[in-house]
């Protein structure tokens, strides 16, 4: 699959905001026969456009209040230890996200979130600090959730 067209970003649009719609449905949603449909669906995936399906769960029911920006400060920029410093933090379920950033004094950025401070705190410290390499810990706690989506912006392939 080279280009997507309109039916593409309109089923990719569509699963962005609920992936659990029937075929029937989402090809109504599209104006399109469920069969062609059906077909398009597997192709995106097929072709990595859709790369899983997955629940989005609600935070505050599951007891998970606390949510931090988390910058770290590396002492050595070499391969091998920000490969060893990725190894460590993809094995930490409390790290949703993990980048590697420039134009800060860090050179990671992680989006954590745990039920308090005292989970917070034993991440910190069992964790977080014991990776080989992490010089500087800095932590901004989130105070409300503005705006928090799962939806990529589509409207750049809208070229049709």
């Amino acid at each position: 699959m080279e280009k997507l067209d309109r039916y593409d970003i309109l089923i990719l649009a569509a699963l962005q905001k609920d992936s659990s719609i029937s075929n029937q449905e989402l090809a109504d949603l599209i104006s399109l026969s469920p069969s062609p449909c059906s077909r398009r669906v597997k192709q995106l995936e097929e072709s990595g456009y859709i790369q899983r399906q997955v629940a989005i769960l609600d935070r505050k029911k599951l007891g998970l209040t606390l949510t931090a920006y988390v910058l770290i400060g590396m002492d050595r920029h070499t391969p091998e230890r920000f490969a060893n410093f990725q190894k460590k933090i993809s094995q930490c379920p409390e790290v949703l996200e993990c980048s590697l950033i420039t134009g800060m004094e860090a050179d990671y950025q992680l989006k954590v979130i745990v039920p308090d401070m005292d989970h917070y705190q034993k991440f910190l410290l069992e964790k977080l600090t014991r990776i080989e390499g992490v010089t500087s810990v800095r932590s901004s706690f989130v105070l409300d959730h503005i705006q928090s989506t799962t939806q990529l912006p589509l409207e750049h392939l809208k070229n049709f």
